[in-house]
């Protein structure tokens, strides 16, 4: 049961992708009416014809799709679905031939061209119009009727008015379009605009990079709390130490210490962090002059 689910749902998968692929054909160039130098099909006759385009990246299957020039029937021809050959490349193109007799081949469609009519590519679905292009009723034996890309990239196509030499199986090109490139070139042809546009895309990139690792990636100092007394000494408190350490003791070294205990508690010390020691170059005793001089009895 598990299997046949998956199964089904790989089929629907692929008949919904295979239904997308096929909006980005186009009909690219039609040609109704043939004369001496136009196209020889496999037959060895010359039909109209009606060509088609990818426009995208991708291999585009349109096996199962329509062909039709009539509104009200748009499952005039069928293209096999069962044919391998019916996969169309990136930026390629195919030709149908009209030769009015589909079971010639593949590459057949089941009715003939007519200049007027207006000829439909018809999703899968029977119901879907990928794509048409109408054929101007004035259009001379041997030519053809083309949509030219005007940008290939932004798949922008367009129909040309005047009739064409027909140009089968080849990618039909506005030649007066300009590129991107070009219309930039006219717009900047310093190049101002495209070095401003480059060193802010680099600037705000080491702005964010900067950002990201002041933030989220330099490790944090630890802080450490400083513990204070709930009433530092004063001056008068700290001589009074300092006396009373003298006149028991008599030396200066409680001195030093009550004084510095009287910078410590009142914030003089320049050392406030408590994990950090300071310390500097001691001269040794054995560089002592003094120490050098013998010493006499008086």
């Amino acid at each position: 049961m598990k299997r046949l689910t998956l199964l089904a749902a790989g089929l629907l998968t692929t008949c919904v992708l295979g239904a997308q692929n096929v909006r980005d054909l186009v009909i690219s160039e039609v040609m109704p009416e043939p004369d001496s130098t136009s196209l020889v099909d496999d037959y060895g006759r010359r039909t109209g014809w009606i060509e088609l385009y990818n426009t995208s990246t991708g291999t585009v299957s349109y096996g199962g799709c329509f062909l039709t020039d009539d509104r009200d029937n748009l499952r005039k021809s069928l293209i096999p679905a069962w044919d391998r050959s019916t996969k169309l490349g990136p930026r390629q193109t195919v030709v149908f031939y009209a030769s009015g007799c589909g079971s010639d081949g593949t590459f057949y469609a089941g009715f003939t061209l007519r200049p007027g009519a207006t000829v439909y590519l018809v999703s899968n679905d029977g119901r879907t119009i990928v794509d048409s292009l109408p054929v101007p009723a004035a259009l001379p034996q041997g030519k053809s009727v083309v949509k030219k890309a005007v940008d290939l990239r932004e798949k922008v196509y367009e129909v040309m008015p005047e009739a064409a030499d027909p140009s089968p199986r080849m990618v039909n090109k506005d030649p007066d379009a300009e590129t991107k490139g070009q219309i930039m070139a006219h717009k900047d042809p310093h190049g101002l605009i495209l070095a401003l546009v480059s060193i802010s895309v680099v600037f705000a990139a080491l702005a964010l990079l900067w950002f990201l690792f002041a933030n989220l990636f330099s490790p944090k100092k630890p802080r450490i709390p400083r513990l204070r007394p709930s009433k530092a000494p004063d001056e008068e408190v700290a001589a009074a130490v300092a006396l009373a350490l003298d006149m028991e003791q008599g030396g200066e070294v409680y001195a030093a210490i009550a004084l510095a205990l009287h910078l410590y508690l009142n914030d003089s010390v320049h050392d406030a962090e408590t994990y950090v020691l300071t310390y500097g170059p001691v001269s040794p005793q054995w560089n002592n002059k003094e120490l050098n001089f013998r010493k006499l009895p008086r």
